[in-house]
């Protein structure tokens, strides 16, 4: 169970009620739908509008003297694993379900040179669920993480070509694990925490028509508090912690205005999934609850590529594309996070309501790279392979005042 819980509280997270994280890892990269239309290419560099906060602070720079965004995402992810296991059941049926994803962003322009903004946001998440009593349900069977972020941040136009920003998160997460335990019944393990971090960007406006933006999110070390209890071995409960540390980000992109129609996007992005090597899960006397479980992830890397096309003064037209490397390893691979490389193909528009008012709509398809699993735990091995793709529909209210 140590082994389990362990996993869970190290590597997931949550915003709202996602199922599955749908940029690799468990990042969740759907903090806009502004940018979901050109698969989120460009972002540290576009400074669309009030959710730059989370891609790129110095961004606030480019915008209106006061701006409120609230955007909403459906995602629908698949995820079904084919294979076999000493245990008699199915295989779990889709471990992804429907749901639903806000985000809200306001910026305000304290002087001509200084923008105050907020944002509230989450940057990591993943949810799994199969049924209950299927082939490796001693291995997993619900797995869910809910992060709030909360990231108050400022820009300075320093000139007229170079911003600078900055802000702070505050993070909270919440774990919930259930898996089969044999005699001891079902186990489950829920904890929480509080955590705290930074990101940082830069601006730069290259000529009238380009901009290339860089930006820095920073690691979020959090020890998660909680208890796990087994529904038929009361003994066996109690309290446990496990340290986690979410991995810092960094992001470079181009933002370049090719004449009055078409806009071009590019970016890269790093994650620090180095970080999560070995973890391990404690009772509160300090008792190491079974082996450290190896992870072993690697940094990965994302690439996106996208264009705007504006018929008129009223209408933008997005698409993108994108390659999201996995950080997870055929070895390491666990049913809690089946993880692959993934492929992005989206597509999305603006519509302007009125001089202070815009709808953003976006769509997105992620191909996700069949993923093949071996994995022995409490004696039993779980070989396979998994079969999904995410399916996401967003849409964002733009204000000005």
């Amino acid at each position: 169970m140590s082994h389990r819980f362990n996993r869970l509280a190290a590597s997931l997270a949550l915003a709202g009620c996602a199922n599955l994280a749908h940029a690799a890892g468990f990042a969740l990269i759907e903090q806009n739908a502004s940018g979901l239309g050109n698969a989120y290419a460009g972002q540290a560099a576009a400074a669309t509008d009030a959710s730059t906060i989370f891609f790129n602070p110095a961004g606030m720079t480019c915008l209106p003297d006061l701006q409120v965004v609230v955007a909403g995402h459906l995602i629908r992810p698949q995820a079904e694993f084919t294979g076999t296991s000493p245990l008699a059941g199915g295989n779990g049926g889709d471990a992804g379900d429907l749901a639903l994803v806000p985000n809200a962003y306001l910026v305000y322009r304290l002087t001509p040179d200084v923008y105050l903004g907020v944002g509230l946001n989450a940057p990591f998440g993943l949810k799994t669920e199969y049924d209950p009593d299927w082939k490796g349900r001693t291995q997993a069977i619900k797995s869910e993480v809910k992060t709030v972020n909360l990231n108050p941040s400022i820009a300075w136009k320093a000139s007229e070509s170079l911003s600078l920003g900055a802000g702070v998160s505050i993070q909270y997460a919440e774990a919930t694990l259930t898996s089969s335990a044999g005699g001891a019944g079902v186990a489950a393990v829920k904890g929480d925490d509080y955590g705290w971090g930074f990101n940082l960007g830069a601006l730069w406006q290259v000529s009238e028509a380009t901009r290339v933006g860089l930006a820095y999110r920073s690691e979020v070390e959090q020890t998660l508090a909680g208890d796990v209890g087994f529904s038929t071995a009361a003994t066996l409960n109690g309290p446990v912690t496990a340290a986690v540390t979410l991995p810092d980000s960094a992001s470079l992109s181009l933002f370049h205005k090719l004449d009055s129609r078409w806009d071009l996007l590019a970016d890269i992005t790093w994650t620090g999934w180095s970080d999560f090597r070995e973890l391990r899960i404690v009772r509160t006397n300090g008792d190491v609850l079974g082996t450290p479980t190896e992870e072993n992830w690697s940094d990965s890397y994302r690439y996106s590529l996208g264009a705007n096309y504006h018929p008129n003064d009223k209408l933008t037209l997005r698409g993108g594309l994108a390659f999201d490397e996995t950080p997870v390893s055929d070895a390491f691979r666990t049913a809690r996070i089946p993880d692959e490389d993934r492929t992005w193909v989206a597509f999305g528009a603006q519509y302007r309501l009125s001089r202070k008012s815009a709808i953003d709509v976006g769509y997105a398809h992620l191909f996700i790279r069949d993923a093949a699993i071996d994995k022995a735990e409490n004696g039993v091995t779980l070989a396979g392979s998994y079969g999904a793709s995410v399916d996401i529909l967003s849409a964002q209210l733009t204000l000005d005042f």
